[in-house]
């Protein structure tokens, strides 16, 4: 089931979205094939530790990381990926890697990857391992104020 607090939050706000139930999975682009959702629109949600605290990097589901643009991104604080162990308190609603990425409600900062702005829509994972939301990108940048970065290939 989607995280209430998420759905709670983009009702109150009046966002269109819809959830999409899927085969459960465990890697955002399993997750895209399983919903037929196209791995560039799919964001993964990535928990990183810079300097002393958390954050989330959001990215489309078929790239990677580059933690040196990412550390030049944000002021060249130290970055580093957080464990589950590390993080998994954090998302008291959620399974355990399928947080969705709205740090404005865990009290996290937010950077997402520009290429995520090549779509109109964004889709992620709704706090289980078999449902995602999808709703247009003009919504997300509006609600969560992402810090918006090239930290991705």
């Amino acid at each position: 089931m989607a995280a209430r607090k998420l759905t709670e939050f983009l009702d109150r706000e009046h966002v269109q979205y819809i959830t999409l139930t899927h085969s459960e999975t465990f890697t955002a682009q399993e997750t895209a094939q399983s919903a037929h959702v196209s791995g560039k629109e799919m964001a993964k949600t990535v928990v990183v530790h810079l300097g002393d605290k958390m954050a989330m990097a959001v990215l489309p589901a078929n790239q990677k990381i580059a933690l040196a643009d990412l550390r030049a991104a944000t002021g060249g604080a130290r970055a580093r990926f957080a464990t589950e162990d590390e993080f998994r308190d954090l998302f008291p609603d959620c399974e355990v890697g399928a947080m969705p990425p709205f740090g404005n409600l865990y009290g996290m900062d937010v950077f997402m990857a520009a290429r995520l702005k090549e779509d109109e829509q964004i889709a992620f994972n709704a706090g289980s391992h078999t449902e995602l939301i999808r709703m247009p990108l003009r919504d997300f940048e509006r609600l969560v104020r992402p810090t918006v970065a090239n930290f991705s290939m």
